[in-house]
C-alpha cells in the first residue's frame, strides 16, 4: 500500500513535469513574440511579448524550484531545513495556488478560444500553453487539499512535513526524546 509521503512525492513528480512543460511552452511565445519572422502577420510584424507569458514563465520556474525542494525534504526525511514543516509547504502552496490561477485565468480570457486558427503552430502553443496552465493549477490545487487534510485531521501541521517521523529518533525542534 502506498503511503502518504509516496502519493505527495509523485504528485510533486507530476507538477515538476506540468510546470517543465509550461516553462517550454512560455520560452517557445516568449521568443516567438520577440522575434518574429518576417511577413508573419502577427501584429503587423513588430516584436511584442505578453506580460501574462512572463508571468506563467516565472511562475513555472518557481515551481521547478519548488517541487525539486519539496521533493527533496520529503524523500530525504531532512527535518532541519529552511521550510520542514507542514505549515511552510502549505503557504508555500498557497502562493504558488495563487500565481498559477491568475496565470491561467488571465490567459485564458486572452486566448480562451483559438480553436478557428489551429491549423496554425503558434495557436496550437498557445493552446498548449492553456492546458499546462490549467493542468497545474489543479495539480497544485489537489496537493494542497491533500497535505491540508492530512496536517489537519493528524494534527501534525507543526510536524516535518515528510510525514514519516519517529519520536524516539527525531531530533526536529531541538528535543531528543
Amino acid at each position: 500500500m502506498l503511503a502518504f509521503w509516496h502519493i505527495r512525492v509523485a504528485l510533486y513528480s507530476w507538477l515538476w513535469v506540468f510546470s517543465a512543460v509550461l516553462l517550454g511552452l512560455t520560452a517557445w511565445r516568449l521568443y516567438y513574440t520577440t522575434h518574429i519572422p518576417l511577413g508573419d502577420p502577427l501584429n503587423s510584424g513588430v516584436d511584442f511579448y505578453d506580460p501574462i507569458v512572463a508571468e506563467l514563465l516565472a511562475t513555472s520556474i518557481l515551481t521547478l524550484i519548488w517541487s525539486s525542494y519539496i521533493i527533496h525534504v520529503i524523500s530525504g526525511v531532512y527535518e532541519r531545513r529552511l521550510i520542514s514543516r507542514f505549515r511552510g509547504e502549505l503557504i508555500g502552496l498557497l502562493v504558488l495556488f495563487v500565481l498559477w490561477l491568475v496565470g491561467a485565468a488571465i490567459a485564458t480570457t486572452y486566448w480562451g478560444n483559438l480553436h478557428w486558427c489551429w491549423i496554425y503552430r503558434p495557436c496550437r502553443i498557445l493552446t498548449a500553453l492553456l492546458a499546462f496552465a490549467w493542468i497545474g493549477w489543479i495539480t497544485i490545487f489537489f496537493i494542497f487539499v491533500y497535505t491540508l487534510l492530512f496536517a489537519l485531521s493528524n494534527n501534525v501541521v507543526m510536524e516535518p512535513l515528510h510525514a514519516r517521523w519517529n519520536p524516539r529518533v527525531s531530533v526536529f525542534g531541538g528535543r531528543r526524546v
